[in-house]
């Protein structure tokens, strides 16, 4: 089976960047207390239902699970790009990651209490995004929470040079109402969102959405 010709273009990409993006990010949840906040909350509730195993889908150089072990989380992260896979291990040898892809997740069925794809649906076109979330809610546990991070718009943004490099990357903005709509279909219920307004560098309003998994 070919590979979409997006998925090639985001592997390569990240690839490219891993190591400086993984430097320049390093510290940013330092400086961004609504990320922590959304984060908080979703290991709260994970703990909440008796806790259990966490995917952090799309977990680049695993800034996000590192920070989420720190909460009490059992993590494990899956990207695409071997590179930001090798950062993260290097980066947090304590935990696991894996090479992978979020459209054939390597979870059983229900094997996750939560799930997080935090800014990594941007980069399937919206036509393939309904299969993200239907894999979602397969590896998904009935109850169990999904946390969601996007930029909030319409439109395609095509990337050329990024973290010290050129690229060729395309990264869509979301609309939440069709998030919400492709999460319900999913068989996710809303619990909250949130939206905020951008901070630079940021040029649109940054969305999150916290779902459970009932059906």
């Amino acid at each position: 089976m070919t590979e979409p010709a997006d998925v090639t273009e985001t592997r390569v990409a990240y690839d490219t960047v891993a190591e400086d993006y993984a430097e320049l990010l390093r510290d940013q949840l330092a400086g961004s207390p609504f990320d922590r906040a959304m984060l908080g909350v979703f290991a709260e509730e994970v703990r909440a239902l008796g806790g259990g195993l966490v995917g952090d889908l799309g977990c680049g150089p695993g800034r996000i699970a590192g920070h989420l072990a720190g909460l009490g989380l059992e993590v494990v992260g899956v990207d695409l790009s071997p590179a930001m896979v090798a950062v993260a291990r290097r980066e947090h040898p304590g935990l696991r990651f894996e090479v992978g892809s979020m459209a054939a997740l390597p979870f059983a069925d229900g094997s996750l209490a939560g799930a997080l794809a935090w800014y990594s649906v941007i980069h399937t076109p919206e036509e393939r995004q309904p299969e993200l979330y239907g894999e979602f809610a397969r590896a998904v546990r009935p109850g169990g929470l999904l946390l969601l991070a996007f930029q909030v718009g319409e439109d395609v943004v095509h990337l050329t040079h990024a973290y010290g490099h050129d690229i060729d990357l395309r990264t869509r903005r979301q609309d939440p109402e069709r998030v919400r709509q492709r999460l319900q279909e999913a068989g996710f219920e809303t619990v909250a969102e949130l939206i905020r307004e951008p901070v630079a560098p940021e040029k649109s309003p940054q969305g999150y959405v916290l779902a459970r998994r009932i059906r």
